[in-house]
């Protein structure tokens, strides 16, 4: 038996061994042994809604569900008294579903309704389908709700209100006729729906779904309703004249047609940077559903908008399939071996004639590891240079920085799962429900179900603000005021945790003596925040047993991001919040492969693996992996992206390779980049789209998305996971990783990768931070966090036993308040803030590529606060004109109190050129990442017609939530007209 097996129970006279307080369902499992039930899933918990687990121990019935393995347990499945509750339960749900299985879009292998009618063998439906007196809701364009196939089981419900915790979702048992309901009885396109697919996910039958599956998930499902009616009310009858053996016959034999058709392959989402993994389900091209599975490591069954339905641009018809050249002041398309045999020349004659160090290569955050790692190969080894870097420089250098100096890894401190074990979490500048929706989700359970407690700071009101236990809305960039205020609290009163710091820490007295200005009353001054609120959130934090710090842009994005990121981990430094179970620093990654892209040396300064560049004994490692003599790679640290650009409109920089990052689009100071990229002698881009910066090249090269190639991403918390292909690429494009090993061998560097894996296996045996990482050890749904020794054990938490510097010690940083580069003042009155929005992405170069997403929030907006739409006038929809010290730009505004006073918030992802008109050059010193966050603007109301509103009247932001505890099965109970089975009921409809 298995190590962990430490009970035996007896099963149907079957003496079994296992782990004991397993839900008896689970236990069978994984004895192969199948207990009838519907409603349990292993991520929900027992509902005890479908009554069709009924087992009998010493003579009661009790649910298999809530059943759990203890020593000695004995249980009987076959008596005549479990197998008539079982039945009775089963019947009750067929009466609330009308089964037409051979021609329903889900009769495709996992309807668990089906499948447990099936293996159940029920004879004849007892209790006749009556239609119920609701229409189905089509109102979304994601998912469909058919209230006459609803079981009313609940999944849905659990799943909204205790995973995802969007609370939106209830049912009513003591409605005439029970359904589920969306905000109360709204539409659920008209309720607070954030549309993450969660209830799709869960539900055992085809009462909830994807739009996409219908009409063309089997064979038979693409008949006019016209036909298919006429063919279902035959079959109805039929089931009650000769039986449901002959009709459910045939339904499992077109469930088994279907498969050899539906393709089923695991992925990792595109989108931000929690690293969800799912089943892509496809039928030739058309992507019938995304599927999480239990076993998904970072996201379990989760989702959100983006990973459950934003794919329609993989088949757009706007994708990039054939290289193109621009000729005469036009794209021309062209074959491949034109297209790279002019990338190879010219990128060898400017490298010749001005100098490795006159090219630039950005590497893709969005592309995978091992694409990351051969474009810097490609900028180390062939050109010679290391200009080379990725979008991190845009967001998250600055907390990198804050790491490096303190802890020494630059990346997440632990797990998703520290994250939820902390007894408090601090959320700093993170929009954490709408950029990293699935954490979110974690956070919200652990919240509601288990007491955490969540501090959030922030000058935006959003929803995890609305839910903390304590919100701070500080005056912008003075969060590093506050943070080293709360340093000082704790040493004041006894919360610094001395035994950690005198065991694990240097600087301590330093960094204290340090901490002589930023008293409580200067934080109150400089911060807003009062001297209670200050002292409310230091005794939080200094009475907890873990604390777990999330921040992002909101901290990242400033001219001393870099400073204020260290201080955040100084407090926990301070307080022994590292290397324990529950605690540390967790700045949340933006894209899908940010950390991975740094990871894997797209960066100016670090090889894969985070070695210095300017370190004789990293240089001579990796130029020994690489069979070349180490003075081949250069020792000088290149320029990032943003500096590229500088360099590019100086005339310093001559050629630029850019792949899968939209620069001209994201970069701060949009004019100057476009001039600069204008003025550039050579310019490759290589993306799926004709994207903004593509339209400045000289040759566009057409790689392909994650779904159409292999490869791995590492995600927030240091996990590497696979994906696998899950379409062909289309037409004429090519996996990026080819793409760059075609042109390496026309650089005359022959490297001969045939597949991803012998990418990760060559840089697995150069980086000791990868030494263990091969595909086998990440094959399926498993997935290393690193380090990852060469044995294979990686580290899903850090500094359990010291840090990464030359002592093993950790190192509290002094630090000096600075005031922003860029501040409002009399000429530029207000504070203009940005970021992201739940349902778009970046430039919207993916989620603006299908109409289901874009609508959603189609226009771009502003929002103000009330006080300020009174002091200037503004209606919802008044146009506005916002001037900076660049720039204008002309919107819509949208009046809330998200946010307050003279500060406005811009969401990044519409209007070309965005938001960067307006921003500047201004930038953090340590990491030259763009203060975005702190640009000064005007406003002024334009005489124009007033627009519509910016966000459409159901918008999810307007719906109202309907919290619950869950599953409220016991009013089902305690209904005069409810019968416990095996006992039958009048009207199982109800039930």
């Amino acid at each position: 038996m298995a190590k962990d097996s430490d009970c035996t129970i007896v099963f149907d006279g079957k003496r079994l061994s296992g782990r004991a307080d397993m839900p008896l369902v689970d236990f069978l499992e994984t004895h192969g042994i199948d207990l009838p039930h519907v409603c349990y899933h292993p991520s929900l918990g027992p509902l005890e809604t479908c009554d069709s687990c009924w087992v009998e121990v010493d003579g009661e019935l009790k649910r298999g569900c809530t059943l759990k393995a203890r020593e000695g347990l004995t249980v009987t499945s076959q008596s005549e008294f479990a197998v008539s509750a079982r039945h009775e339960g089963m019947d009750r749900l067929l009466s609330k579903h009308e089964l037409y299985c051979t021609v329903c879009e889900n009769n495709t292998g996992d309807c668990t309704l089906h499948n447990t009618m099936a293996e159940m063998q029920i004879p004849i439906q007892r209790y006749e389908f009556q239609r119920k007196p609701y229409e189905k809701d089509t109102s979304s364009p994601f998912y469909t709700y058919d209230p006459d196939q609803c079981i009313l089981c609940g999944r849905c419900v659990e799943a909204c209100q205790n995973v995802e915790v969007n609370e939106t979702l209830s049912i009513d048992y003591s409605m005439d006729n029970p359904r589920v309901l969306w905000d109360g009885g709204k539409n659920i396109d008209d309720s607070s729906c954030v549309h993450c697919g969660h209830c799709v996910t869960v539900c055992p039958c085809n009462a909830l779904m994807e739009n996409t599956m219908q009409p063309d998930a089997g064979p038979f499902t693409s008949m006019p309703q016209s036909l298919k009616r006429p063919m279902i009310d035959i079959i109805k009858t039929l089931e009650t004249t000769t039986g449901a053996t002959p009709v459910t016959g045939l339904s499992m034999m077109d469930m088994h047609w279907r498969q050899p058709e539906i393709k089923r392959t695991k992925t990792v989402c595109t989108y931000c940077g929690v690293g969800c993994s799912f089943e892509m389900w496809t039928r030739d091209r058309h992507i019938l559903k995304v599927q999480p599975v239990v076993d998904a490591p970072a996201n379990g069954i989760s989702t959100c908008i983006k990973g459950k339905f934003a794919w329609d641009f993989v088949n757009s018809e706007q994708r990039l399939t054939m290289p193109l050249i621009r000729e005469n002041g036009r794209f021309r398309e062209a074959g491949w071996d034109e297209a790279l045999d002019l990338v190879a020349r010219r990128l060898i004659e400017t490298r010749d004639k001005y100098g490795p160090d006159s090219l630039g290569f950005i590497g893709s955050s969005k592309a995978s590891n091992e694409e990351a790692y051969l474009t810097q190969k490609i900028a180390r080894l062939i050109v010679g240079t290391n200009n080379v870097d990725n979008s991190s420089r845009y967001c998250q250098n600055p907390a990198t920085k804050g790491l490096f100096r303190t802890v020494g890894y630059g990346g997440d401190a632990g797990s998703i799962e520290d994250i939820e074990k902390a007894e408090v979490v601090v959320i700093v500048g993170s929009n954490t429900a709408e950029n990293h929706p699935v954490i979110a989700s974690r956070i919200k359970a652990a919240q509601k179900l288990r007491g955490q407690k969540v501090i959030v700071v922030d000058p935006r009101k959003h929803e995890m603000a609305e839910r903390a236990d304590l919100y701070l809305r500080p005056n912008a960039s003075t969060d590093l005021i506050w943070a080293s205020a709360l340093s000082r609290y704790m040493f004041e009163h006894g919360y610094a945790d001395q035994a950690f710091l005198d065991e694990w820490v240097n600087k301590v007295d330093e960094y204290r003596k340090s901490l002589e200005p930023f008293t409580l009353e200067f934080a109150e001054q400089k911060t807003g925040l009062s001297r209670q609120e200050l002292i409310e959130a230091a005794e939080m934090i200094g009475q907890a047993k873990s604390v777990s710090l999330l921040w992002a842009m909101g901290i990242t994005q400033h001219s001393h991001g870099s400073d204020t990121s260290t201080a955040l981990s100084n407090l926990l430094v301070v307080t022994g919040n590292y290397g324990k179970p529950g605690t540390g620093g967790y700045p949340m990654r933006g894209h899908n492969n940010v950390q991975g892209a740094s990871d894997f040396g797209c960066l100016r300064n670090m090889y894969p693996g985070y070695e210095k560049v300017s370190e004789d004994s990293a240089r001579e490692r990796w130029a020994k992996g690489w069979g070349v003599p180490k003075e081949q790679l250069s020792d000088k640290v290149g320029e990032g992206n943003f500096l590229m650009v500088q360099a590019a409109a100086e005339d310093r920089l001559k050629a630029m390779y850019i792949i899968g990052e939209e620069t001209a689009f994201s970069d701060a100071d949009s004019g100057n980049v476009h001039s600069a990229f204008t003025d550039l002698d050579f310019l490759v881009v290589q993306d799926i789209f004709l994207s903004r910066t593509a339209e400045f090249a000289d040759v566009v090269l057409p790689g392909t998305p994650s779904v159409e190639k292999e490869g791995s991403f590492v995600n927030t918390e240091r996990r590497i996971q696979r994906f696998y292909e899950v379409l062909p690429p289309l037409g004429d494009s090519r996996p990026d990783w080819r793409i760059l090993t075609d042109l390496a061998a026309r650089m005359g560097h022959n490297w001969g990768y045939t597949h991803p894996s012998q990418i990760m296996e060559e840089c697995a045996r150069i980086s000791p931070m990868f030494a263990g990482v091969t595909y086998e050890r990440l094959a399926g749904w498993k997935s290393l966090q690193w380090p990852v020794k060469a044995d294979g054990s990686d580290s899903p938490l850090l500094y359990t036993d010291g840090f990464p510097n030359e002592d093993g010690k950790a190192n509290l940083h002094p630090l000096e308040w600075q005031e922003p580069e860029e501040a409002p003042d009399d000429e530029y009155p207000l504070s203009m803030d940005n970021g992201r929005m739940l349902e778009h992405f970046q430039a919207t170069n993916q989620t603006g590529r299908g109409p289901r997403i874009w609508e959603e929030a189609p226009g771009w907006f502003v929002e103000v606060s009330p006080e300020l739409a009174a002091e200037y006038g503004i209606e919802e929809g008044t146009w506005v004109k916002l001037t900076s010290r660049r720039d204008s730009i002309e919107v819509r505004a949208l009046i809330t109190d998200r946010i307050s006073g003279h500060t406005l918030f811009l969401p990044i992802h519409q209007g070309k050129p965005g938001v960067n008109a307006l921003t500047g050059e201004h930038h953090d010193p340590d990491v030259d990442t763009p203060a975005y966050k702190e640009t000064a603007v005007r406003l002024e109301v334009l005489p124009r017609e007033k627009g519509a509103p910016p966000l459409k009247h159901n918008n999810f932001r307007y719906g109202h939530r309907t919290p619950r505890k869950g599953v409220e099965v016991e009013v089902k109970w305690a209904r005069s007209d409810y019968v416990a089975p095996p006992g039958h009921v009048s009207n199982p409809r109800k039930m």
